[in-house]
């Protein structure tokens, strides 16, 4: 399989945080070690961003009560690593491309519901973001880290 020429698959990512300034993280269901992620999903053909953002985040946890901060000036791209192409996606794609959103959760910890149509989460937590990038699958680390970097102005505090 010639990895480098399959295309990246087009999703969105939330950054989502509360009015602490910690950001929402939630352990992936379908893993057997510990796979902690914030919410990212694919984009359906001909869809917005923000709606796929808007949309990904009811599907995941249940609530779209968010206000937004801010978006990424680009799109970010992760690689799988090479023994997972075959097995996600179908072998369709080498990893992802993905337009972030900085959003400010504005409801309450009851609004969060994983128990979803299709759950994708088995348990969820605030975190500082400083400590995401250690959170994350050593794949996504690199990708973490430059959410973090560009949306840190929005919650860094004076």
């Amino acid at each position: 399989m010639d990895i480098e020429s399959l295309p990246y698959r087009p999703c969105v990512g939330v950054m989502l945080l509360n009015h602490d300034n910690q950001v929402f993280v939630a352990q992936r269901i379908d893993q057997l070690v510990e796979a902690w992620q914030m919410p990212q999903g694919g984009i359906d053909p001909g869809e917005d961003p923000l709606i796929a953002a808007l949309r990904e985040l009811e599907e995941e946890i249940g609530t779209a009560k968010v206000e937004v901060l801010g978006e990424s000036h680009r799109w970010l791209t992760y690689d799988l690593p090479p023994a997972l192409v075959p097995k996600v996606w179908k072998g369709r794609y080498r990893g992802q491309k993905q337009k972030w959103f900085a959003m400010r959760f504005v409801g309450d910890d009851a609004d969060i519901d994983l128990a979803t149509a299709e759950p994708e989460f088995s348990t969820w937590r605030w975190l500082d973001p400083n400590e995401l990038p250690n959170m994350i699958v050593p794949f996504k680390r690199v990708l973490y880290e430059e959410i973090v970097a560009e949306f840190r102005p929005l919650f860094d505090s004076p």
